[in-house]
């Protein structure tokens, strides 16, 4: 049955190096008068006429583009192509770089047993809003840009043979912010799996909140999703929440956090408002890298910490354990 919620929703969701430069003979003596080392270059008169053929100085041949990459934790130049094979994990230091929603649709799920749903729902512009540009071209922009409809990738596939219901939040897609298409597609995602019966995998990766383009259309979406869990709890679903960087705003404040087992990547942000905002706001020191996954699981807040390469084996486990 549709809540209110799905009414309201619908209002704003439809289906090298430069090339030696060369020098006369008299630049060159000049350049070399005086220098230690240098040999003593004689007046132009005093050369020959004739020096022979002269060739052109062939360019330096640069390095291409894109093979290498820093991490920013470690400093480290790292090839490029051996990050991407360590699912852009680094190789010195363990940092977990950013991952696209498909990336990471292709790492968990079983490979071409994917199935997207509701891959026609598109966002709507109810508030015509406008800063630095229009939100309906914003949106143009950043779907050509990644490829995505909008923040987040539902659908259904396999885990080591296993059907799950799987998503996906992307931060590239302005910043992952909780939109009206995001709440939706997360709604009906839950609700198929709650009537499919079958085990609910979100991994999220947003560091935005509501999205202010949207209005308080975009706000309801966190008890939107929230109603839709409470309900499939009800009915004895297994959901596991997977928390990456970064996981901030209110979908850390909403569905990432109501995980039967929630899951984190090393190192990973996360909370509701960034370290600066807080600091600023309780005008008090705070402790050292409180706001990362090692510090939640010292505190109980997160089930355990899952590294990238571990992490289908360990949601395979898990429902095998839960009996799903």
């Amino acid at each position: 049955m549709k809540t209110a919620t799905h009414t309201l929703a619908s209002v704003s969701a439809m289906s090298v190096g430069d090339p030696p430069t060369s020098t006369t003979p008299s630049e060159a003596a000049d350049q070399g008068a005086g220098r230690p080392g240098a040999l003593d270059a004689k007046p132009a008169g005093d050369l020959p006429a004739s020096r022979g053929p002269q060739h052109p100085t062939a360019e330096k041949r640069g390095v291409p583009s894109g093979l290498w990459m820093r991490c920013e934790d470690c400093g480290e130049t790292l090839f490029r192509k051996e990050v991407e094979r360590l699912m852009n994990v680094c190789p010195v230091c363990g940092r977990h770089m950013y991952l696209s929603a498909r990336d990471r649709v292709r790492f968990v799920l079983d490979e071409g047993t994917f199935e997207e749903w509701d891959p026609d729902l598109m966002p709507a512009d109810p508030l015509a809003f406008s800063d630095k540009k229009p939100y309906a071209e914003r949106v143009i922009a950043e779907q050509k840009r990644t490829g995505l409809k909008d923040a987040a990738l539902t659908g259904c596939g396999m885990i080591r043979g296993r059907r799950v219901a799987f998503a996906v939040t992307d931060s590239a897609f302005i910043m992952g912010s909780m939109g009206s298409v995001v709440g939706e597609r997360l709604t009906r995602m839950i609700e198929r799996a709650t009537e499919q019966n079958l085990a609910v995998i979100i991994v999220s990766g947003s560091g935005g909140g509501a999205r202010m383009h949207e209005g308080i259309l975009s706000l309801m979406q966190m008890a939107k999703v929230s109603a839709a869990l409470a309900r499939y709890d009800a009915a004895g679903g297994l959901f596991i929440s997977v928390l990456t960087n970064p996981t901030m705003g209110g979908v850390a404040a909403s569905f990432a956090s109501l995980g039967d087992l929630v899951f984190a990547e090393p190192k990973a942000l996360i909370g509701f408002a960034g370290p600066r905002t807080i600091k600023a706001t309780l005008r008090t020191e705070l402790p050292d890298g409180f706001q990362t996954s090692e510090f939640l699981l010292e505190h109980g807040y997160i089930d355990r910490i899952v590294r990238r390469a571990d992490l289908k084996s360990e949601i395979a486990r898990t429902i095998d354990y839960c009996g799903k």
